[in-house]
């Protein structure tokens, strides 16, 4: 009989140490690993948010830079990672809702648990310095000028930014070079000493480096810019945009999610992180773990299609 009432005790206790462990989370620091590498959107985006999020939790974000395969290096290892949350990512959309259809990658937009969304930044198109060309109508009239005359920049084959800058060209009836890079910091490193011409980023990479911007990829300026015409105002209404947010690997527990996703919502609303996003011409944009994963999963339904259609083909 004693031993029965112990069992008994011991299995009513269970849901209250459950809640307790889930009460403890964190109790050490947590990895936020960045699929790219330094000086890029989502590492600026990243560092922008690693000291408002480490206040909400109440423990050290340490931030770690997996950069490769346009965010499939980092995005696997994140995905292979244990589901305990110590350690979380921060990806745009295209590492996971388009990459899956270009690479043998060992993941999918379903081995990932979405715990918030954290910006929402507007493209620009952006000139290289000693360009031969210092607007785009003369981008246009330099592709023109010859096959694979114009030589842009991408942050890698099928990259966000590599379809937006070939929905532009192919609008436009023209052509170019596609130079890939590991991502956008080496691509602005590259734009800056000359070896590409153009290339298609968020605002907060001319905010951080100075480039010029010839255009803003929609149908309207951007506040941050407003002497930079639209792309609808020079006859190309498109839109564009490069947006991201936490992740973790799929099966972390619901507990933890949610008090990760609230310290998201603490962070991205803060006066720290939207001063420093405002200087980089970056919108912060939280939604909850639910609203972000349907984006992605919408997104990543339409892409095999768009990708097909600009005859962007798996590497």
């Amino acid at each position: 009989m004693r031993w029965i009432t112990l069992m008994l005790a011991a299995m009513l206790a269970l849901p209250a140490a459950a809640q307790s462990q889930g009460e403890a989370y964190p109790s050490r620091a947590v990895q936020l690993i960045i699929p790219f590498p330094p000086g890029g959107n989502t590492d600026l985006m990243a560092r922008a948010l690693q000291a408002e999020l480490s206040k909400a939790l109440g423990q050290q974000v340490v931030a770690v830079n997996r950069g490769g395969a346009a965010g499939a290096i980092g995005n696997a290892e994140l995905a292979r990672a244990r589901p305990d949350g110590y350690t979380i990512g921060i990806s745009p959309n295209n590492a996971i809702t388009t990459q899956p259809f270009l690479q043998n990658v060992t993941y999918t937009p379903e081995s990932f648990r979405y715990l918030c969304l954290v910006y929402d930044n507007p493209q620009v198109l952006i000139l290289g310095r000693n360009a031969p060309f210092r607007d785009f109508a003369g981008m246009i009239a330099h592709a023109r000028s010859g096959r694979e005359a114009l030589v842009f920049g991408s942050p890698g084959v099928g990259s966000t930014q590599h379809i937006l800058i070939a929905q532009l060209l192919r609008a436009a009836g023209v052509d170019g070079l596609n130079v890939p890079f590991t991502g956008a910091g080496p691509m602005s490193q590259a734009a800056l000493a000359g070896q590409i011409m153009a290339f298609v980023e968020a605002a907060s990479i001319p905010a951080s480096t100075g480039l010029p911007v010839l255009a803003v990829l929609g149908t309207r300026r951007m506040a941050a810019l407003p002497d930079v015409p639209s792309t609808g105002e020079l006859g190309y209404p498109m839109a564009g945009t490069t947006y991201g947010g936490l992740i973790a690997p799929a099966g972390l527990p619901d507990a933890i999610a949610e008090t990760i996703e609230r310290a998201c919502r603490t962070a991205v609303t803060s006066e720290g992180f939207r001063t420093i996003a405002e200087r980089l011409n970056a919108v912060p944009s939280f939604q909850t773990g639910a609203e972000f994963r349907a984006r992605f999963i919408a997104e990543s339904q339409v892409n095999r299609a768009l990708l097909a259609d600009l005859g962007i083909q798996r590497q």
